[in-house]
């Protein structure tokens, strides 16, 4: 049970900055090379990619390299994790973050959507 709550911190913390949030947004819409999921953030590449690393630690994306571009995608099986625990945007709204709980809701969305994609292509 320690490992689990420990993993649901990490994601949390993940999900705390915007610019976190923004990339997973992205992610939820397809798979994208790093360089492209840097391009609308002013920010330096080593600065996206330690965004990414604890993104990765957290288990909500999951990269390959290919040759020379490492490309990111959304692990659903971490965020499923979450909703299996209460929901992401239950846990905000009880936070008093009504903002941030309706741009999980739309997360949410995006996820199904994604995984149905999956599944379809499968």
């Amino acid at each position: 049970m320690l490992n689990q709550s420990a993993q649901l911190d990490r994601m949390f913390q993940a999900l705390a900055d915007p610019s976190r949030r923004a990339m997973l947004e992205r992610l939820c819409k397809g798979p994208a090379s790093v360089s492209d999921l840097a391009e609308p953030f002013q920010m330096s590449l080593p600065a996206v990619l330690r965004h990414l690393q604890l993104l990765q630690q957290s288990g909500l994306v999951k990269t390959e390299k290919v040759g020379r571009v490492r490309t990111c995608s959304v692990e659903t099986k971490a965020l499923r994790s979450v909703e299996h625990r209460g929901g992401l945007d239950a846990y905000l709204l009880k936070a008093g973050d009504e903002e941030l709980s309706l741009k999980a809701r739309r997360l949410k969305r995006d996820i199904a959507k994604v995984q149905s994609a999956q599944a379809s292509a499968s």
